[in-house]
Parts: structure tokens; sequence; C-alpha cells
């Protein structure tokens, strides 16, 4: 009975320790963005303004996004089970929308709503990313 005792103890300590050094690490990522934040305001402030505008222009034009991914047959089928590059219109859209949304709110995905979020969420994180590069690549090009 020792033996498993042992065993269940020891296998709570690694999860322990591994939860410790995530924490660890974590707080050290944390830190070292504070820091950059301090050190480098102007192109924190140019990254951040350029993900909210890209996010939000992704969210404005959500649907047409949604639609375009749809009628080029990436999104698979509708809730009613129609193939979502064969409709058009308002309906294209919607279906698009709601299968980037995990599915129709009756199906219990987010729905249309869901998908909006999914199209101005990629949108910012890749205006986000893309600002970093372009502000990383200006900080080498003045050193």
């Amino acid at each position: 009975m020792g033996n498993i005792t042992d065993f269940i103890c020891e296998a709570i300590e690694g999860v322990g320790n591994t939860v410790a050094k995530a924490i660890e690490v974590g707080g050290d990522v944390i830190i070292d963005g504070v820091d950059y934040v301090r050190e480098n305001p102007g192109k924190t402030a140019t990254i951040a303004a350029v993900t909210l505008v890209s996010g939000g222009a992704c969210w404005a034009v959500a649907g047409p996004i949604a639609a375009a991914a749809g009628g080029a047959g990436l999104l698979g089928s509708a809730s009613t089970g129609t193939a979502i590059a064969t409709l058009s219109g308002a309906a294209l859209e919607s279906a698009s929308l709601a299968a980037l949304g995990g599915g129709a709110l009756a199906a219990g995905g987010a729905g249309m709503a869901g998908g909006t979020v999914v199209v101005a969420g990629t949108g910012a994180a890749l205006g986000g990313t893309g600002a970093v590069a372009v502000t990383k690549r200006i900080g080498k090009n003045r050193a």
C-alpha cells in the first residue's frame, strides 16, 4: 500500500512543480512585456492603434469577409445541410458567419455574432502582428 501512496505523492509533487515553473515563466513574460512598454511607449501606442483599427475594420466588414470564405467553399455546410458555397446574398453571409462562429445558435454554436468575433479577432491579430513586424524593422533601420 505504501508504494501506491508514494507514487501518488510523487505525482502530485511533480504536477505542483510543473505548475510552479509555468507560473514563474509566465510572470517573467509579463514583466518583460511591462518593461518593453515602459521603454518603448511610441512603438507600443502604434501597435495598439493598428491592432484596434484593423480589428474594427474587420468587424465592420465581417459579413463580406465571411461570405468570401464561404463562397470559396472553405466553410462546408450550413446548419440546414446546404453547402455554403451554393448560397448567395444574405443567406451566404449569414451562413458563413454562423459557420465561423462554430455553428448556428440552435445547434449549440455561437452563431453569426461568434463569427463576427472570429473575423474581427483575426483581423486584430493580423494587424497587431504586422505592426510589430514593421516597428521592429523600423527600429533595426535606425540603429
